[in-house]
């Protein structure tokens, strides 16, 4: 627990804040990391966010958290570009039921829509880390749960970040917006295989409509609420990475050299 708690603090640059008594046990600690960087247009933006209010109403989640051990979840919620969006955090909340579910989901209704400059998803995953760290409950899962177009080209490099992430004991999925060319040689649900996701029983999940993502961000929330195993279809972490980690950092190097 001691080494858990020093690794997190080392990877977020914060104390680690005592679980506060009493505040009981979740079946898992999810934080939804939402990519909001200007390669997603504006309308692309809009339907993401209406996904993942949807996914939250919708009764398969609902029944996820319901027939856990617990039956109840702490989930949280920010969005991220080349930063953490300043206000976007909707801090822990506790999910039992229906209508905490749809509390949660109002919330996340009423925020404003925005995008911002560049690509950091190791800035995500320490986000998401440092908010595990800071979380009032206690499980037996934590999991950051990323959602991007793009490879990291802000930040510090990703592939370290996660494996910091990963040996504290934190579990990091992800969906890959695959509407549109990512840079990413290979593809970007490849690079998010190699490069991004990490932990027992990791997946990624490709989107290649904007039309789908309702029922990814679903099947997804579904899956890391259950602790089910990934469908064969949904591609989990590479035994041999290929791509190239650095791929995002080089793009951006080369632009700015032309």
């Amino acid at each position: 627990m001691f080494e858990t708690l020093a690794i997190l603090m080392t990877l977020t640059g914060s104390a680690a804040v005592p679980v506060q008594a009493g505040a009981g046990e979740v079946d898992v600690k999810l934080v939804l990391a939402v990519d909001t960087s200007r390669s997603m247009d504006f309308e692309e933006v809009r339907i993401q966010r209406e996904g993942y209010i949807e996914a939250l109403k919708h009764k398969e989640f609902i029944d996820a958290v319901k027939g856990g051990l617990t039956g109840r979840i702490a989930i949280s919620y920010f969005e991220w570009a080349g930063f953490v969006v300043p206000g976007s955090v909707l801090d822990w909340h506790l999910i039992e039921n229906e209508s905490d579910a749809i509390a949660f989901a109002d919330k996340l209704e009423q925020r404003p829509l925005n995008t911002q400059r560049r690509t950091s998803i190791s800035t995500a995953i320490t986000q998401g880390a440092s908010m595990i760290v800071s979380s009032p409950y206690t499980a037996m899962r934590q999991v950051i749960d990323v959602s991007g177009d793009g490879t990291n080209n802000a930040g510090n490099p990703v592939a370290p970040t996660r494996d910091k992430a990963v040996e504290a004991g934190l579990i990091i999925n992800g969906l890959a917006l695959m509407l549109r060319p990512s840079g990413a040689p290979g593809g970007l649900d490849n690079y998010y295989a190699d490069c991004v996701i990490g932990g027992p029983g990791a997946f990624v999940l490709p989107v290649y409509k904007i039309e789908d993502f309702g029922i990814a961000v679903r099947r997804k929330l579904v899956l890391e609420v259950s602790g089910l195993s990934p469908v064969p279809e949904i591609q989990k972490a590479a035994a041999q990475p290929k791509s190239d980690c650095m791929a995002g950092e080089k793009q951006w190097q080369d632009f700015f050299d032309r």
